[in-house]
């Protein structure tokens, strides 16, 4: 039987200082389309630096319900989940 998908949630930070936040199973081929510039048109535009969160989840239903969670914050909702300052799954 074969392993079951894991599912990851992450943030971007770009060159300009913006956040980026994506799911996918595969993060380090998900990085080299982000870096080619067919990750994402926002990626593409504001050119990726580096992954500086990242969630790791069972089932794609908890990682899309997380992305969009992520995504609805505030940069600064987002800074304190990326320092740490808040747990994961703090609201």
């Amino acid at each position: 039987m074969s392993e079951p998908w894991k599912w990851y949630v992450y943030i971007i930070v770009c060159e300009d200082g913006s956040y980026y936040t994506g799911m996918t199973w595969c993060p380090s081929n998900r990085w080299e389309q982000h870096v080619m510039g067919c990750g994402s048109s926002y990626t593409a535009k504001h050119k990726p630096k580096a992954v500086v969160y990242m969630e790791e989840f069972e089932e794609l239903d908890g990682a899309r319900n997380r992305e969009r969670q992520i995504k609805g914050w505030t940069r600064a909702k987002k800074e304190k989940l990326i320092s740490g300052e808040w747990g994961q799954y703090w609201d």
